[in-house]
């Protein structure tokens, strides 16, 4: 049940996708302004939309070209926006910090004693 697809096929999609990209002139794409676009009413329908038999390749593909440009962005002085827009398709900060050291440093102890004698 549910709505009915706005796509019968994906080569009607993916026409479509083009017409997006063909469209933006300087304008950054994005995953919402490819979902309205496209005649969506949330990003979580163009999401689900990748889970059609026949559409996943194509809107993988699309998201795979907006994630491309805010990659791309990354190199410039003000790359913070494109920063967060990665994080929310996926990408992380990750430091990894590994506290089982043990058995993997060696570690030698010289200890010198000093005794006191009465004299």
């Amino acid at each position: 049940m549910g709505r009915p697809a706005t796509f019968e096929t994906d080569k009607q999609l993916s026409a479509k996708v083009e017409e997006y990209f063909d469209s933006l002139g300087n304008d950054p794409a994005t995953v919402t302004g490819l979902a309205l676009f496209l005649g969506f009413e949330s990003r979580q329908s163009f999401y689900d939309y990748e889970e059609r038999e026949g559409f996943s390749y194509t809107i993988k593909r699309a998201r795979l070209r907006i994630e491309s440009e805010y990659e791309k962005k990354l190199s410039g002085n003000n790359c913070t926006g494109s920063i967060f827009a990665l994080k929310n398709l996926g990408w992380k900060d990750k430091t990894e910090q590994d506290l089982n050291l043990a058995g993997k440093i060696g570690v030698v102890w010289n200890e010198q004693k000093m005794y006191e004698t009465k004299s």
